[in-house]
């Protein structure tokens, strides 16, 4: 066993923030190699517990929960920042092109490389990730996160239409490609596989029914796609589904609804479409600094609580301008101050962390797994250094609680606080 005394951020089954000024976290590797945590709280009660201890000390630093990225596009990673004037023409100008690169294996596993390292040094342990139609580029994240030991979800995206060549698939050799990977990465160590059609105008109706056979066949998969991002996408799908009632509901039709679905954006839903997310166990993935670069909306918190919509957030690089948790929490900030049914929405600084490590596990169908310091769960964790920028260290300096200091490091924080990541 290893004990580690340092200052812990830890979440109740509720959500609700637990703070010991001067904690201690205790792990132990198990038969099947994986690193568990048994025991966390205040220091002299679990001291008393684990005798003849070896502790590592970090008494200014802050250990919290590896956070969960729920919505991110691997291969965009080389697009983050580019310019354009909405969602559809920055996928035909930046990310088909740039996806049509990763036919290339070689090509693949670079940017995968370049991916995890970006993802560690923001202090993002497990991610839900878009691949691309490309066999090789699935290959190349399950490679890359297995040598690193990670706890992640990907998949071949499915695209048969409306994409362009070098990305369109042929619908039945796209979901025989998808069950032999399925077959070679799911449950593999701490992978799982993401049957991921991309969204429902580049799917036809033949491949979004054999993804909702596949799902239907292998149940503890996870489903990975967008909804309901930009108005102009959803008159898309509308003119391409016309009898059906919603976006939304365009994927119910087809079986793809149900726990451990996970739809990416979520903005333009009515009440309808949150009581069937709710209904369905799907989870919405909010990107927030992603739909604000991109201008397709707001993400009504709000709304999506009250109806009992499991959702966490994401930072869907490349439409999504950081890596950084901070800086999505922010920018969710940010939205729930503007994008609710009733303006003016304050979200905690403790619920919003939630959202990006608690909250998001649960929402994947990974609760008390990943995304806690719990008792039994996977031992993924950041040690957080608020002196690390000199603003910072004055302002957490004085704070008088735990959402004055969570806050600080939500607004001011940035890679350089992430002093270390350790993982199971």
């Amino acid at each position: 066993m290893n004990g580690y005394r340092a200052q812990l951020l830890r979440f109740d089954a509720q959500g609700q923030a637990l703070y010991d000024s001067d904690g201690l976290l205790v792990t132990e590797r198990g038969s099947d190699g994986v690193q568990r945590i048994v025991d966390a709280g205040p220091y002299r009660a679990v001291a008393a517990r684990h005798r003849d201890l070896p502790v590592t000390h970090w008494m200014d630093r802050l250990i919290a929960p590896g956070f969960i990225d729920m919505h991110v596009h691997y291969p965009q990673t080389d697009i983050i920042g580019s310019p354009a004037d909405g969602l559809l023409p920055w996928l035909t100008n930046y990310t088909f092109p740039a996806e049509t690169r990763f036919a290339d294996p070689g090509h693949a596993a670079e940017v995968a490389h370049v991916f995890f390292t970006e993802l560690l040094r923001n202090g993002v342990t497990t991610a839900l990730t878009f691949a691309t139609a490309h066999p090789a580029s699935v290959d190349a994240f399950f490679h890359e996160a297995q040598k690193r030991g990670l706890r992640m979800m990907s998949g071949k995206v499915l695209q048969d239409r409306n994409s362009p060549d070098g990305l369109r698939d042929e619908t039945e050799q796209s979901l025989i490609d998808s069950e032999t990977l399925i077959q070679r990465w799911h449950g593999r160590g701490r992978l799982g596989y993401a049957i991921t059609p991309r969204f429902a105008p580049t799917s036809s109706e033949a491949q979004l029914r054999g993804a909702g056979e596949l799902a239907a066949r292998h149940p503890q998969t996870w489903i990975h796609s967008h909804v309901a991002e930009n108005r102009d996408e959803v008159r898309w799908v509308a003119e391409l589904y016309p009898r059906t009632r919603s976006y939304l509901a365009v994927y119910e039709d087809f079986g793809l609804l149900r726990g451990r679905a996970v739809y990416a954006h979520c903005i333009h839903l009515d009440d309808t479409d949150r009581a069937l997310m709710h209904a369905s166990g799907a989870a919405a993935a909010v990107s927030p600094t992603s739909n604000l670069f991109l201008g397709s909306g707001f993400f009504n918190f709000r709304d999506a609580e009250a109806a009992g919509m499991l959702h966490g957030l994401a930072s869907d690089v490349g439409g999504g301008t950081s890596f950084s948790p901070f800086r999505t929490m922010l920018a969710a900030y940010f939205v729930g101050r503007e994008g609710q049914s009733k303006p003016g929405l304050s979200l905690a600084p403790s619920h919003l962390w939630w959202l990006h490590t608690g909250g998001a596990a649960r929402a994947l169908g990974l609760e008390g797994v990943v995304g806690t310091l719990a008792t039994g769960s996977e031992a993924d964790f950041v040690v957080l250094n608020p002196d690390a920028i000199p603003l910072l260290s004055r302002k957490a300096g004085r704070a008088e609680n735990l959402e004055e200091l969570l806050f600080a490091l939500i607004v001011l924080g940035d890679d350089r606080v992430v002093e270390r990541v350790v993982t199971a």
